[in-house]
């Protein structure tokens, strides 16, 4: 039988014998975070004795007092449900907005941090809530950062939890392509999403056996698309799958896709459809790598607040989860290099990323 480990900890800033800390969810939903939030609330409540606040609705929940507090009982059958429990929001305290526009947000966040007797809060987020959690950090919070976006793009991570359920809802849906593509002896053209990063389309589009794949870091032609299109038409190939990242460069006025698609009809005369995967990325259950992942980052989390390493992202490095300095983590993206393997591979299989001539 296991027996409970009594912790004795003292001099926190609540006044109490055990640590109290906060939990919040920013930015976009995705796969994965209720198992962060578990992997947090399970490893602070059941190893270390602690109090676990959740914050609702991201850093709104701080400003306008919104919070919960949360047992077991409440973190127990969350690891494979979508979303977040906590609710999340795009709330920048650190940006002015008409509705709180005469009011110090980062004030007022830390003066409800202090009276809600926090001695540590879990910000788990993209790249906008890792930065604002290192300005936070700055402003006097005990803050340690957890990664989680579908893009793969936070910087100091190998990778983030989400990317992988993303990665397998993009491949499913292109492997459904394949079979409408072959039917009708057609080009079909999938965006996925990503922002600036094309780490989702060059996954999936591998994954999924994609004949061209356009991503933002990669400089393209639509010409050379158009080129290889017909080449592999003159070849007798039936048909072509092109998986184009949401972020490539275009007009404005057009989705990825769209922008795509039309140059393909107008320089191939090719029968070409568009498919846009859209937010259905970002819903349902997380795939068991990143149920593992999310709750190996919230536990690692617990970890850094009881030794008190704050200011602190959570990260993956190799097989080795650790943590970097929020300070070198925010404002930067993490995109894909140009000599990264998996493109100079599939280069060889002669994959098009619509480069050269």
């Amino acid at each position: 039988m296991r027996v409970k480990r009594e912790v004795f900890l003292t001099n926190f800033t609540n006044g109490s014998d055990k640590m109290k800390i906060g939990i919040l969810t920013a930015g976009g939903d995705c796969p994965g975070i209720n198992a962060a939030i578990r992997g947090v609330g399970k490893t602070a409540i059941l190893e270390y004795g602690m109090e676990v606040i959740g914050i609702s609705a991201g850093f709104l929940g701080l400003i306008n007092q919104e919070y919960v507090t949360l047992d077991e009982n409440q973190l127990s059958g969350i690891l494979t449900v979508g979303g977040t429990i906590l609710g999340t929001s795009r709330e920048n305290p650190f940006k002015k907005s008409a509705s709180f526009n005469t009011i110090d947000k980062p004030k007022l966040i830390r003066k409800h941090y202090n009276e809600l007797g926090l001695d540590a809060l879990v910000c788990i987020g993209g790249n906008g809530t890792q930065r604002t959690a290192a300005l936070l950090a700055e402003e006097g919070l005990n803050v340690v950062g957890i990664p989680k976006t579908i893009d793969n793009d936070v910087f100091g991570t190998d990778v983030t939890f989400g990317f992988d359920s993303a990665v397998w809802i993009a491949t499913e849906a292109i492997d459904r392509l394949h079979s409408t593509a072959n039917s009708h002896k057609r080009i079909m053209v999938i965006e996925v999403m990503g922002h600036h990063a094309g780490w989702l389309a060059l996954y999936s589009g591998i994954a999924g056996g994609g004949d061209v794949i356009l991503i933002p870091e990669i400089e393209y032609k639509i010409e050379t698309v158009a080129k290889c299109l017909k080449k592999r038409a003159i070849n007798k190939k039936p048909y072509s799958i092109v998986v184009v990242a949401e972020g490539i460069p275009r007009p404005r006025e057009m989705s990825a896709a769209q922008y795509i698609g039309n140059g393909i009809k107008e320089l191939t005369g090719l029968e070409t459809r568009e498919t846009i995967l859209g937010y259905i990325q970002r819903g349902g259950s997380p795939s068991p790598m990143d149920r593992v992942l999310a709750t190996r980052y919230g536990a690692y989390a617990v970890e850094l607040i009881t030794s008190k390493k704050f200011g602190r992202m959570v990260c993956l490095k190799g097989n080795e989860v650790t943590s970097v300095p929020l300070k070198d983590v925010g404002g930067k993206l993490r995109l894909v290099p140009n000599n990264d393997p998996l493109i100079e591979k599939a280069r060889k299989m002669d994959i098009c990323f619509g480069s050269g001539s």
